[in-house]
């Protein structure tokens, strides 16, 4: 009998240690590329085959050195489609170098000061809507539409849904977004 205690006892901690690796070693999964806890935001980014055209903006506005930085940031990062979902012309506009000033506001439009993960944001609205500034200087209002949806309506009152949450960074904390948010110019 004790030796079957001993054994069913030394399997069940197999089990938990197994079960408490896997859960450490699962990387979420954005574009069909693994995101890697340990790299930073622009070194997931890169890799994320729906976040091609952000990358892409990001390097343009010469903006990579700074969310490579330590942070901590949150990023609402828009997929390919939400900036195909513009108005015809406007991501080729933004790209050419005399629009570096606005397409690096619409950027850093979408990055908060600080790590909001899932847990974070909604301990913050709790109680309803809630403002949070941008690093551009601009406001974004974030509410909760259902148990587990975030929504993030722009200063023009455009809605963005958080499609991803969670997307952890060395240097904080990516939720991938189904719409570009536009500041006030």
């Amino acid at each position: 009998m004790k030796t079957c205690l001993k054994v069913a006892t030394m399997a069940l901690m197999f089990f938990v240690v197994t079960l408490t690796i896997n859960a450490q070693s699962a990387n979420v999964m954005v574009g069909g590329e693994a995101m890697l806890p340990a790299k930073n935001i622009v070194d997931n980014a890169v890799k994320s085959k729906v976040h091609t055209t952000l990358v892409a903006a990001v390097t343009a506005a010469g903006l990579v050195e700074t969310l490579q930085r330590k942070g901590p940031f949150t990023v609402f990062a828009p997929v390919n489609d939400a900036f195909e979902n513009l108005p015809e012309g406007t991501v080729e506009t933004l790209l050419k170098p005399e629009n570096k000033a606005t397409l690096t506001k619409v950027l850093t439009y979408h990055v908060v000061a600080g790590k909001y993960d899932f847990n974070a944001l909604a301990a913050l609205i709790k109680k309803g809507t809630k403002s949070v500034t941008t690093v551009s200087g601009g406001k974004l209002m974030i509410k909760m539409n259902g148990a587990r949806n975030i929504q993030i309506t722009d200063e023009n009152g455009a809605v963005a849904n958080v499609s991803t949450y969670d997307v952890y960074q060395s240097n904080g904390v990516i939720h991938t977004i189904d719409a570009v948010l536009l500041p006030k110019m």
